[in-house]
């Protein structure tokens, strides 16, 4: 039997993504099979298709989806046949269904639906290890926030602002400016018409910020460890404008500051972490705390439009594929 997927046999722009059929997969060893209502698409997918992350090729792309668990594999005990469940950094889930490692999966509450789910687990538990763990955001700190409408963005500023941090968010636009308005964000700098480290330096009198959650990269990397305060940190998640260059230590040395490039699969690395952050996530959700924009839906064969509207910086909130 087969079912209809993504794949990648070679990396490059949008083009290289193909709709076609692929063999259904069978559930191996403590896997279970998801048949997916709806599939996150996410920076890492476009990472992985473009080439700037390598990869084992053929391959199905994304890693984030939601849905009803349809087979179970030997040994399998967390989850059983008609199951609602969703799922991040799993490969494969550009697909009507994935065989995912049973741990990675968690319970989908009721009150949320797939759709919602697959918009905010992986993006939701990025944002939830940023101001938890990574550098743990208090009330009255101060956060710079690149990227801030964005789907990252829009939840880590209204999980800073729920902590008490003061929030300045930075865009590209005027519409996106009203979106991270909307979100929470004390201040908002649109970097295409101001210096965003001279606007920071203004809002702050003078003063840096305690951290900076930086998921554009290169165009930024330099003027964000700028905008700090002596001892602050430069979390660098993403790099959405292109990878940073090779930085000498002695770039920090000014002020005894940090630098740190966090992975979300090394903040849920047993099913414990992962259970904690997602039920955060999904629980704020589901009590009006956390609000989550889905931006637009596309069948899982336009996946290739999906990516070419990300890499072209137009989105301010979530995307899915649905099958």
């Amino acid at each position: 039997m087969s079912v209809k997927a993504v794949r990648v046999y070679e990396q490059g722009p949008p083009e290289v993504l193909k709709y076609e059929e692929a063999p259904q997969p069978e559930p191996r060893e403590d896997e279970a099979v998801v048949k997916l209502q709806a599939i996150g698409v996410n920076f890492t997918d476009v990472y992985t298709r473009s080439g700037m992350y390598p990869a084992k090729l053929p391959l199905i792309v994304g890693q984030e989806g939601a849905g009803i668990v349809s087979a179970l594999g030997s040994g399998v005990k967390s989850v059983k046949v008609g199951d609602r469940v969703a799922y991040a950094t799993s490969p494969g889930a550009y697909s009507e269904y994935a065989a995912v490692p049973a741990w990675k999966l968690v319970e989908v509450p009721a009150g949320l639906d797939s759709r919602a789910a697959a918009a905010v687990l992986l993006q939701g538990m990025t944002a939830q290890y940023l101001v938890r763990d990574t550098f743990p955001l208090k009330k009255g700190d101060d956060a710079l926030v690149h990227a801030a409408a964005g789907g990252v963005g829009q939840l880590l500023v209204q999980m800073a602002k729920a902590i008490g941090a003061r929030v300045i968010a930075t865009v590209s636009t005027e519409a996106k400016a009203e979106v991270a308005r909307g979100a929470g964000a004390d201040d908002v700098i649109n970097y295409s018409e101001l210096d965003f480290e001279e606007e920071v330096r203004r809002i702050m009198g003078g003063r840096g910020v305690d951290v900076v959650y930086d998921s554009v990269g290169k165009t930024t990397f330099d003027k964000s460890v700028r905008c700090l305060r002596p001892r602050g940190y430069l979390v660098l998640f993403g790099q959405s404008s292109g990878i940073v260059p090779p930085v000498p230590p002695s770039v920090l040395q000014k002020g005894s500051l940090y630098l740190t490039r966090p992975m979300l699969g090394d903040y849920i690395a047993t099913h414990e972490e992962l259970e904690r952050r997602a039920g955060e996530v999904f629980g704020l959700v589901v009590s009006g705390k956390l609000n989550v924009m889905i931006q637009k839906t596309f069948p899982l064969s336009k996946a290739a439009e999906a990516h070419r509207v990300m890499e072209g910086r137009e989105t301010t909130g979530k995307l899915l594929l649905v099958p």
